[in-house]
């Protein structure tokens, strides 16, 4: 083993994790874990926020330590609101650090930025796996940034859907996404015309006010809600957040970071770890939403297999 720490650029990281279906299985099992409290041995406390509010930013602090995998990580990631997808400079950007449990010593320093947007969709994988209605043909996707793309490779190696609809607010970046990706996609001109009839919906957008409205959704359609990641941001209303049955990754980041579900009221009924363990029933025949917010032991399970398979190739 290395005494010094190895520092993976972006560029190897996705050599290391080519494919987001390599995380299914792993993931699965952590979110069990998760979701099983003390006896599941993973220690992962709500994400620490620190506001940088001279230049309209955030530092995301978010530690995880997993006895099953003898794992220990954590995840620096920085938000800036100002800054457009024509910036230089990404809006988000992640470091994720990997320790040595027995000893705290530094194994690896890796580009977060691959590892969020691959493990962020894995995880909405398993959510539409187990609540997808049966038979679903109809994909649409909200929003056209990373989030997108990394959810489009992996929804259509992991499921079958005759169309794929795409939206975004600026339209250009809409085509880009539609020329950039195998496969045909279509692009919609609304939210309305995008979301009518699909069968499973992923919001990925840096909306802080409502876009998806319960009327525009088909009954027991599947959404995967990613945006709106603070306590004041919104991607959908109240209507669809009160008719659906609500699933999150965590009900304790949930109750404080999720404005969709704090300003709606809405009740929170399973934890997605619940769901895969067997403990709560996975009701894919009503609509269902499942609000991610992402955590820290999602990035663990990403970081290890990075780095063991780093370690087997060296």
């Amino acid at each position: 083993m290395s005494s010094r720490p190895v520092f993976l650029s972006a560029a190897e990281v996705q050599d290391h994790l080519r494919s987001s279906s390599l995380l299914i299985p792993p993931l699965e099992t952590a979110l069990a874990n998760f979701s099983s409290g003390p006896d599941g041995g993973v220690v992962q406390p709500v994400r620490t926020v620190v506001p940088v509010a001279k230049h309209s930013g955030f530092l995301g602090v978010m530690p995880a330590y997993s006895a099953a995998e003898d794992a220990l990580t954590t995840k620096l990631v920085t938000f800036y609101e100002g800054h457009s997808s024509a910036s230089a400079v990404p809006s988000h950007q992640a470091t994720v650090l990997l320790f040595q449990p027995n000893n705290g010593a530094l194994l690896a320093v890796m580009d977060g930025n691959v590892i969020t947007a691959k493990r962020t969709a894995a995880v909405s994988a398993i959510a539409t796996k187990f609540l997808k209605p049966p038979n679903s043909e109809v994909l649409c996707i909200l929003g056209a940034g990373v989030q997108a793309y990394s959810h489009y490779e992996i929804f259509t190696e992991q499921f079958f859907f005759k169309e794929v609809r795409i939206w975004n607010r600026t339209k250009e970046n809409a085509e880009k996404f539609v020329n950039s990706v195998p496969g045909e996609v279509r692009v919609c001109s609304s939210v309305q015309e995008a979301v009518t009839g699909a069968d499973v919906i992923i919001t990925v957008t840096m909306a802080t006010e409502p876009i998806l409205f319960g009327e525009w959704i088909k009954p027991g359609a599947h959404i995967n809600a990613i945006g709106a990641s603070r306590p004041d941001w919104r991607e959908l209303d109240d209507e669809l957040m009160k008719q659906a049955v609500l699933y999150v990754d965590s009900q304790e980041a949930a109750l404080k970071e999720s404005g969709d579900v704090l300003l709606s009221g809405a009740e929170i009924f399973a934890e997605l770890g619940e769901v895969v363990k067997g403990v709560k029933p996975a009701h894919c025949e009503k609509t269902t939403v499942f609000k991610s917010l992402g955590m820290a032991v999602e990035d663990m399970v990403a970081a290890k297999l990075v780095y063991d398979s780093w370690s087997s190739g060296k």
